[in-house]
This record gives structure tokens, sequence and C-alpha cells, in this order.
């Protein structure tokens, strides 16, 4: 299934309440997130496989691992692999960028603090299956060296004012020849999790990767494909104190989705 399945078209005419208080709401609503995953365990699963030329997975070339994110009884998050079979994948070498963003980065969160390190610029509505977004696109104000960042776009539930797609990529790549680190665009779904948070559920990339050729380096070019999917989350606990305009909002009941609505469909993993 296409990666872009259930878009409709881009409507590029304004929206109805203004652009800074829409983007002040969902941010706000990612800082909610981002401190409320702290209470919360799950199941990631990663699968990244080298595919041949008509897109195929080539045999034997695979990483794969499953991870219990939990806590320890002193409140530290840790992680338990589950299952992690030795890595097969010859072409390419999964370098430490590529674990952290794993770890770190595939669900991209644009919390108050993180906001003022990008440029949004609002670009539109989209449906998106049953659900009316307002279609933001995001770019670093300046790339710090050391620094990772998110480029690309992200879709903003306009009942909820919370973001339920995010599609693009981790900047800056190194381009270097011979030495260069790429990385695989993606798109990331979310859903709602308790009836509360819009928790990521799947991230996908697809892409030929282009190697340039350096000193004792042949140039390649190599076809990866990247799923992940994080799965049972449970509350581990409940700590979150969330104001808001002097607003104690913390506990403050979510809307429910309108009869007949439901989360965006995620695309079917390939096979």
């Amino acid at each position: 299934m296409p990666l872009d399945s259930g878009f409709g078209p881009l409507d590029p005419t304004p929206p109805s309440l203004p652009v800074a208080q829409i983007i002040k709401e969902f941010t706000t609503k990612e800082t909610i997130f981002s401190e409320a995953l702290n209470d919360y365990t799950w199941t990631r699963t990663v699968r990244v496989r080298v595919l041949d030329d008509n897109g195929q997975p080539t045999q034997g070339q695979q990483y794969y691992q499953v991870v219990d994110i939990y806590y320890n009884p002193q409140g530290q998050r840790k992680e338990r692999v589950v299952d992690a079979p030795e890595s097969t994948i010859q072409d390419v070498i999964m370098t430490e960028s590529d674990f952290s963003d794993i770890e770190e980065r595939l669900f991209f969160v644009l919390t108050d603090q993180a906001a003022s390190q990008y440029d949004i610029t609002y670009l539109g509505k989209q449906r998106i299956d049953q659900i009316q977004t307002w279609v933001f696109a995001v770019k670093p104000k300046v790339i710090v060296k050391g620094h990772r960042y998110f480029q690309g776009r992200i879709w903003v539930d306009q009942r909820e004012h919370q973001i339920v797609v995010t599609d693009g990529k981790n900047v800056p790549d190194d381009l270097r020849p011979g030495h260069q680190d790429l990385t695989l665009p993606f798109i990331t779904w979310r859903q709602l999790v308790d009836n509360q948070y819009w928790f990521p559920v799947y991230t996908h990339g697809r892409a030929v990767l282009n190697f340039s050729a350096g000193k004792g380096y042949l140039s390649q070019s190599v076809n990866m494909d990247e799923m992940v999917t994080y799965t049972n989350y449970h509350r581990f606990r409940t700590s979150i104190r969330v104001i808001y305009n002097g607003k104690d909002i913390t506990n403050q009941p979510q809307k429910q989705p309108p009869a007949g609505s439901a989360p965006p469909a995620q695309p079917q993993p390939p096979q």
C-alpha cells in the first residue's frame, strides 16, 4: 500500500483559527505527550532490510530487534532485548546515528521547547481517512554541529490539535565521500492511547541510498526498507502536572472523535 494512501487533496486555504494559536496549542499538546510517554512502557520492534532492484527483500540481508521499554524499581527507564538475531546486512553498516534515530527520533515530538528551533509553516488542510487535519512544513532554523533535527511535514488533527502523522527525515546526513552516513526518509503514524494521548504506532521508511565514491571506496546504491512498530502501551505511573495559560490541565478530559470517525489507517507493512 502506498505511504500516502488515505490522504485527500491538499486545500491551501487559511484555517479558521490564527496559525500562531494552532501552533501554540499543538506544541503544548506535544509537551504533554512527551511527559506522558515517561509514564508508559511499550514494545519496539525494528526490521531493516536490503531490497533488490525489484523492491523485494534481498535473501538474508536483515536487521531485526524486539525491545521492551520498561522501568526498574528505581523508576529509571530501561530497555530489555527480547529478540535480536545477529544482523545479516552486508551492503551497508548501521551506525550509531541509525540506532539513536530508531531509539529517539523516529517519532518526532515538537514540544514548546523544541518548536523554538524550527521554522513551522502552514501549508493547508488535508483529510486523512476520517480525520480532518492541518498540514505544516517543519525545518530547523539552524543546524548545530553534533545535533540531529527533523525536516518534513506534520499533520495536526483539527479537533484535538494534536499531531497524528509526521513525514520527513532526520538531518543532517554526513555527505563526505568515503565517510557517508545517510538516513532514510520515514513516515510515522500515531493512534489514540487510553483515549488521551496520540502515541506512535508505526514507522516506515524506504529509499535508495546513493553512496559516492571516496578514497578506497566504490560508489554504490542500496535500496533500503525500515519498519518500526510500537505496541503494548501500558501506563506505569501517573505523575504529570501540565500548566497552560496559568491553569492546571493535567486531567482535562479529551474530546472523543465524532461518531463514525477513526484514526488514520496505517499502511500495511510490505511483504
